[in-house]
């Protein structure tokens, strides 16, 4: 079993560096781009034709999108959204641009901006979601960078980096049948330098 993460392509809030959460904004041309190039790393990370059993993603149309472009280029059907895989609910500061938010909200707390710690239960419900409903299966996920990185992150033990429009981590079992992280940012991670998570 692998579950392949897949940040959605950018959209002009990304490009604009403005925070997105639960906005619906659409992809732009080049967001549409990384999705297709991700068609290729999530085709290297699992071997053999027709490798990935399944394609799911948040609801948002950002994600949508990019999953439907995934789903076309390795040739299977676009699977259903998963209410819990939406991005962190950043309440007054959606739209705002980054820099300009973290003087209003520094830390990102207040606002009604969600706290990391629910962005993760939610992250650990939807993967444990898709698990059950594709037991043993190889299913790729389209969602959001902060529900990606702080998940894994928790997954993982230690914090990763930023995560890129378009980039994948896959995330697979151990001999135990634990989570465990295999790539990130379509590349294999580093020995963690002992970084904390959260």
């Amino acid at each position: 079993m692998k579950l392949g993460f897949v940040r959605h392509g950018q959209t002009q809030w990304n490009l604009e560096g403005r925070l997105q959460g639960s906005s619906n904004i659409p992809l732009n041309d080049t967001g549409r781009a990384q999705a297709r190039e991700a068609v290729a790393v999530l085709a290297a990370g699992v071997e053999g034709a027709g490798a990935w059993d399944a394609i799911v993603s948040s609801p948002l149309d950002r994600a949508r999108e990019t999953a439907q472009i995934i789903a076309d280029g390795l040739g299977i059907e676009l699977g259903p959204s998963y209410p819990l895989l939406a991005e962190r609910d950043y309440g007054q500061a959606e739209g705002v641009v980054e820099a300009e938010a973290l003087e209003r909200w520094p830390g990102k707390i207040g606002g009604g901006i969600e706290s990391l710690e629910s962005v993760v239960a939610r992250g650990r419900a939807a993967i444990e979601q898709i698990m059950a409903d594709y037991p043993g299966k190889n299913v790729a996920v389209i969602c959001h960078g902060t529900i990606i990185r702080y998940t894994l992150s928790d997954i993982a033990g230690w914090q990763l980096d930023a995560i890129r429009n378009g980039s994948v981590a896959l995330l697979g079992q151990d001999a135990q049948g634990a989570l465990e992280l295999e790539l990130v940012n379509d590349r294999v991670p580093s020995a963690p330098d002992a970084s904390p998570s959260r």
